[in-house]
Formats: structure tokens, sequence, C-alpha cells
């Protein structure tokens, strides 16, 4: 689960950013548009990286502020979890969460989001995650596989990822595609990230807020005891284990590798280039479906991984 000014750095980069944010209006009306092999576009349209960043960050942020279809499922002390059933029948539903983050400037969070050696410290759901490559100075792809529920088989997932500094706010979305390196594995069930995001809110110098807004498929028929764990159970539990992580991230930083931030300092990446031709959409419906409706819940794992747990 992921503000003030960019970084000189940032800035200077390509003109990028700054493109993104001069034709957001412009191109947000445009249709979705795909190559019929399903290859991603090198063109600015909403399936090059850049292009998908502006087409999709007003509805984004839209949606994000939206009440109606979405049902609330926890409320308590700062941090709400809605969800929204698309298919009532099946698995497909978007979560929303919503967390305001007391002593945890914007910046902070961001480089909490984007810090993958310190997720792997904190993030008690990850069993492996790592960065393929990048595409630009904002775009990378990504590999992340977590744990599920038991007795839920495993999910794994390959992502682009774009983000955006605008002002005090910060904007992280990422959608699944296919790298030919990257098969699904047969010990995991590949998910798709149909959209998924975090929209960060500088509220002053050293607060700000937090929206997490994802419609994942997990490529199979869920019992219903799992949506509802996950909304009731696992969001807010994740979530404040993220804010949590977040308090502690300064000092965490002071001691490992404090000036290495490329998610800032685009110069500082080492990750190989991905061309964009070696990419394709992943379509859900070309992965196998797994059908675990019938499975039962077990004891959940409240004892393991508890928010409390340190980060040395």
């Amino acid at each position: 689960m992921p503000f003030s000014p960019p970084s000189s750095q940032t800035r200077a980069a390509p003109g990028l950013l700054h493109r993104v944010a001069q034709s957001v209006e412009e191109v947000s009306s445009r249709p979705w548009r795909k190559s019929r092999s399903g290859t991603i576009s090198k063109s600015w349209t909403c399936t090059s990286p850049q292009g998908w960043m502006r087409c999709t960050r007003g509805g984004f942020r839209a949606e994000c502020e939206a009440a109606a279809g979405w049902s609330l499922t926890y409320s308590r002390a700062g941090l709400a979890v809605w969800v929204q059933l698309l298919e009532p029948d099946k698995s497909l539903h978007r979560i929303k969460c919503q967390m305001e983050c007391k002593d945890v400037a914007a910046e902070t969070l961001y480089d909490v989001l984007h810090d993958i050696e310190y997720r792997k410290k904190w993030d008690t759901n990850v069993i492996e995650t790592f960065d393929i490559g990048k595409l630009t100075v904002n775009a990378d792809v990504g590999y992340y596989a977590w744990k599920c529920p038991k007795p839920l088989k495993n999910r794994d997932v390959i992502t682009l990822r774009s983000w955006l500094p605008m002002g005090t706010d910060y904007i992280i979305m990422n959608y699944s595609v296919k790298h030919p390196k990257y098969p699904p594995r047969k010990d995991m069930v590949r998910a798709v990230s149909i959209l998924t995001g975090y929209w960060i809110q500088g509220k002053g110098a050293t607060n700000c807020a937090l929206t997490y807004l994802a419609q994942v498929d997990p490529k199979g028929s869920l019992p219903k005891w799992v949506v509802n764990k996950s909304s009731q159970f696992l969001a807010p539990k994740a979530m404040k284990k993220m804010y949590k992580a977040c308090l502690k991230y300064p000092d965490w930083k002071q001691k490992h590798n404090p000036h290495f931030k490329p998610w800032l300092f685009p110069e500082q990446s080492t990750l190989p280039a991905v061309a964009l031709s070696e990419l394709s959409i992943q379509h859900a419906d070309s992965l196998e479906h797994i059908d675990e409706s019938a499975l039962s819940e077990t004891k959940d794992d409240r004892g393991e991984a508890s928010d409390e747990d340190s980060v040395n």
C-alpha cells in the first residue's frame, strides 16, 4: 500500500513533470487507447506511462474524494476504510483507505512509499519485492509478491508505476503489465492491478493525509470472508503499520544511505532502462482463474507481525 515542491534535481529532469502538470486537463478527456497487439504505445496516450498518469490523475483524485457507491467498513481514530463491490457474485472490488498522519511530513510519507529497502523492514506482508527497470525519470517497472490470508494462495504482480510531485501533494499510481523475463510463477497466483494509487496531501510542515485506492483482480473466486477480513482488519492494520513506519523513517534513513533517493534525484538511479516495446498490458482474462471460493477461514494472523514491530 502509498509533498513539498519537487527538488531542483527533479524539476531539472527533461521537462517531463512540467509537461505532465501543464496538460492534465487537455488529455483527461481523451479515450483510452492501445495498439492492436496490446503493446504500450510510446506516444502521449493513456497507455504510455506519462500519458496514463495524465489521463488518470484527475479521475483518481475525484474518486478518492467521492462518497457515492462506497460502503464504510471501518472508521476509528483518523483512519477510515470503504469498499465498493463491482461484481457481487465474484471477487472484484475496490477498496479505499484514508488516514490522517500526524507528525509525518508529506515528503516523509512519499519517501517511505518509494524506499524499497525500508519496505522490506516494515511491510510484513511482503514476500519478495524488487525493481526491474526504469522507463523515465518518474516511471519504473517492479515486482511485488505478498502473503494472503490463510489458506489462500499467495499473490504476486508486475506493475508499471508512475509518480508525480504536485506542490504540497504527491501521487503514485500503478497498473499491471507483462514483462517477458517475469512470467507467472508456479508457486504464486498472478494478480492484476487494474488501478492502484496513493494520494498524499500536505497539511502543513509536519502533517499530511493519505488516501489509498486500489482495484485489484486477485484472479480467483474468493470466499466472501476475504473481502470482509481485508476491509475490516487487514487494511486498517496495514495502514497503521505504515504510519508507524513513517514515524521511524527519518532516524532509520540517517543510518542507511541517507542521501540515496533516486525517486527524487533520478541521476542516482542504477536501474537498467526498460523499453516500452518490452511491455504489454496484463489482461486479467489471459491468466489462470483459481477457484478458492469454498475455502474456510482459519485463525487469523493477529499474533504474527504485531503493529508494534520495531524497524531497525
